[in-house]
């Protein structure tokens, strides 16, 4: 069941995701299994390949393997970057399932003991706004569990990836020395890194990624994005949210819809720089800008649409500043590190194994593909 998030919103939603290129069609990489129509297409458009509501979902319960470390780039867990500083990864575990139909959607879990319920981490459960309606939640009841969704398969050439998601649970960002941020109290970000874990907490609506999304540390995950819909709440306020005056320098719930510039400086542990997207523009590259702050036990609506020239991002819902609102971000492929290059991925949960601690709900995700 589709999420009520407002009539107006959804009338701004169905306007801001409708098709208004007429490009020839784009052939289909994804497996033979996806669930197109077959019928003759008169008119090129936006068709739907999958979905999942997780109305009628057979729980996973995959076993826990022990973690011999995706050898997937130099900033990877037991990477040459930090092999070279002497990092040993800890004894850690990972467990995998395919899901959906045809198996079109893969989950993959990272967890520091092998005790860990895997449905403590992946569970479809009863929606906290509509009983009826059932959702998944991904959670990470310590800093170091980690959980991620993905295709699993990479995307074809043309997509739109969309899902509701709400409810989130990951810190409060409040700059107090007495606000733990959702965490227990005293972790750290080790062994990759040696930082106060508590000052960020967050979640990633969505995202789409230059390698397959597996749990990893926080560096890797930075050096394989392409364009961003996350919340990171931070203590620190560094980041700057529009309230629809000014910029305020805030860590309380920051949306942030960015890409990352592939003409910036890379910095080891951070990645290219954010080309972010606020208060209605493309922002300076480097600044940290963010578009709106989300509601506590609130259902927002996120897509990223990957076209031939552009990655569009949209989000729509009732924000702290905007209101009821949809905010659309539209970054040139040639802008984006590795935005001209495939394969593209997308990704959501909580994919850091040395940060982030708390719960997030996902519903109806929609992939459509240019026929």
């Amino acid at each position: 069941m589709q999420k009520i998030i407002s009539a107006v919103v959804a009338a701004t939603l169905i306007a801001s995701c409708s098709a208004t290129e007429q490009p020839a069609p784009t052939e289909m990489k994804l497996s033979p299994a996806v669930n197109v129509s077959t019928e003759k297409v008169s008119v090129p458009g936006w068709k739907l390949a999958y979905e999942e509501n997780f109305e009628r979902f057979a729980q996973p319960a995959p076993r826990w393997s022990l973690d011999t470390y995706p050898n997937d780039g130099i900033f990877a867990d037991n990477g040459a970057f930090f092999m070279g500083l002497g990092v040993v990864p800890p004894v850690a575990f990972r467990a995998r399932a395919a899901f959906g139909t045809a198996g079109w959607l893969t989950v993959e879990s990272y967890s520091r003991s092998s005790a860990t319920p895997f449905s403590s981490l992946f569970r479809v459960v009863a929606d906290p706004d509509h009983p009826e309606n059932k959702v998944l939640r991904v959670s990470s009841p310590q800093h170091t569990d980690a959980t991620v969704i993905r295709p699993t398969v990479a995307l074809p050439g043309r997509y739109r990836i969309c899902l509701n998601v709400g409810y989130a649970n990951f810190g409060s960002g409040v700059s107090s020395a007495t606000n733990l941020n959702g965490y227990l109290g005293g972790e750290r970000s080790g062994p990759w890194t040696n930082n106060d874990a508590t000052q960020e907490n967050g979640f990633y609506w969505l995202s789409i990624l230059d390698a397959e999304p597996k749990p990893h540390n926080n560096v890797w995950i930075h050096h394989h994005r392409k364009v961003v819909i996350d919340s990171d709440n931070n203590k620190l306020a560094w980041t700057q949210i529009w309230n629809g005056q000014n910029f305020i320098a805030s860590g309380e719930h920051p949306v942030m819809m960015f890409g990352l510039d592939k003409n910036g400086i890379e910095d080891d542990y951070i990645g290219k720089p954010f080309i972010s997207y606020s208060n209605g523009v493309l922002q300076p590259s480097g600044a940290v800008r963010a578009v709106d702050a989300y509601k506590d036990k609130t259902w927002y609506h996120a897509c990223i649409e990957r076209n031939e020239t552009q990655f569009v991002l949209t989000v729509s819902g009732d924000f702290k500043f905007g209101r009821r609102k949809t905010y659309t971000a539209a970054i040139n492929l040639d802008r984006v590190e590795k935005g001209l290059v495939m394969p593209d991925y997308f990704m959501f949960g909580d994919p850091h194994n040395n940060y982030y601690r708390g719960e997030v709900y996902y519903d109806d995700v929609r992939l459509e593909v240019w026929r």
